[in-house]
């Protein structure tokens, strides 16, 4: 056990690989650029004045170090807090890693990990309001913990925090349970997402009290998937004020994933789907992984489990889609009902404002799942939904296309202004 360190954040590197065609990625992650740490090395300056300061941060391997057992205490409270300092990949803001109580899908205490970022200097009148930032796919594995990686999880991802954070917001960036902590991925399990989502603004509230209280959460991928279900639970965060939800490229239709990776017949698109099952496996007791794929599919399976998105999975060259997925069609049925229950966006109502944003020319999440799901919302008695379309824009390079939108939606809704906003072109690797 050690307390993190710039020796932590290294330069790990994950490889860039071609997205597949199915689904919800985002992906490959550069890994961790150096950061300096406080001079104590322990809790982030400022919190302190929230209360008691929190211990610092401890990493085994890839994986932070939880109190066991972990004593209870409400959703949102600190575990751990590590200050890094200047963050020189999202403009010098001041980056904390940050270990904090959450509850799953079965209302079980558990930690989360995540990344907090606030720009540098004295804070406006009444705080910095709050972005609620939900990464896309990296893997299942603690090493593909965004909060371990430079760039949060993949380029793209660490320019648009940085401009979020330009245009004078908080960025704080959950991991989600069970990735970078103790414990299997809930990979794509909504309620497990969503909550985690919203109880890191509460950590952030108390880490640094001066934020203000209007937050919204923003997510792309299995983060668009997540921001829904954190617009449903934005109550978690008492005390706060949720202005909306943005998903961009959201995951959805979840039932027709399985299904449609066999038919495929592309290797690429298995690591989604195992990723899928490895996440049902983890919160549904009736689920048994290790049986449904019969010995051979698991032994492939556990090797993808061990890698974040990597190009290629080697396990995955040596295998066919049916190989992998060794699914008769009454299981195919049963695993996507399940699948679609815990995890499909749209099928109960969002008060709060969305925005969904979607490119035309996406090959991960086809533009007419996104309309299905706003027709469904909206169906389902969703007060305010507003649809983004991006002629010729991809999964990845729609996130800066759409910036000066997102940023317009946010400032409408208590957020900042938007004003002399410039989209950025999307980074890859």
């Amino acid at each position: 056990m050690r307390t993190t360190s710039p020796g932590d954040i290294s330069d790990r590197r994950r490889t860039r690989r071609r997205r597949p065609a199915w689904p919800l990625a985002a992906a490959t992650a550069l890994a961790l650029a150096a950061a300096a740490c406080s001079a104590d090395g322990s809790g982030p300056a400022g919190a302190a004045d929230a209360g008691e300061r929190p211990a610092g941060v401890r990493l085994d391997g890839h994986t932070y170090q939880v109190p066991q057992p972990l004593p209870p205490a409400p959703p949102g409270t600190p575990i751990a807090a590590t200050r890094h300092g200047p963050d020189p990949r999202t403009g010098a803001a001041e980056r904390w890693t940050v270990l904090h109580h959450s509850s799953d899908a079965h209302g079980r205490d558990i930690a989360v990990s995540g990344t907090l970022l606030v720009p540098r200097g004295a804070p406006p009148p009444g705080g910095r309001p709050v972005v609620a930032w939900a990464h896309g796919t990296t893997g299942i594995a603690d090493a593909c913990a965004p909060s371990q990686a430079a760039n949060l999880g993949f380029d793209v991802y660490a320019q648009e925090a940085g401009a979020f954070l330009r245009a004078g917001y908080a960025v704080v960036a959950t991991d989600y349970p069970g990735l970078g902590t103790p414990g299997p991925h809930t990979y794509l399990v909504g309620p497990d997402e969503g909550n985690a989502v919203v109880d890191s603004v509460t950590a952030a509230h108390r880490l640094l009290p001066d934020l203000a209280p209007t937050w919204f959460a923003v997510g792309h991928s299995q983060g668009g998937q997540a921001a829904l279900f954190a617009a449903r639970a934005a109550d978690r965060a008492a005390g706060t004020r949720f202005g909306g939800a943005v998903a961009v490229a959201p995951a959805s239709h979840l039932d027709a994933m399985l299904p449609g990776v066999i038919a495929a017949h592309q290797p690429g698109s298995l690591a989604f789907a195992l990723y899928s099952l490895a996440g049902l496996n983890a919160t549904d007791p009736g689920v048994d992984l290790a049986r449904l794929l019969g010995p051979s599919a698991t032994r492939t399976a556990r090797q993808v489990f061990e890698e974040c998105l990597t190009a290629p999975h080697p396990a995955l060259a040596r295998t066919t889609t049916e190989a992998a997925l060794p699914l008769d069609r009454a299981q195919l049925a049963v695993v996507g009902g399940k699948m679609a229950a815990y995890g499909n966006p749209d099928r109960s109502a969002v008060r709060a404002p969305v925005l969904l944003v979607q490119g035309g020319a996406d090959q991960d999440v086809p533009a007419a799942w996104t309309a299905q799901v706003a027709w469904n919302l909206r169906a389902l008695g969703s007060p305010s939904v507003t649809e983004r379309a991006y002629a010729g824009a991809g999964h990845d390079d729609v996130l800066g296309r759409s910036f000066c939108d997102v940023l317009a939606f946010l400032g409408a809704h208590g957020g900042t202004s938007a004003k002399g906003c410039v989209p950025f072109r999307a980074e890859t690797g």
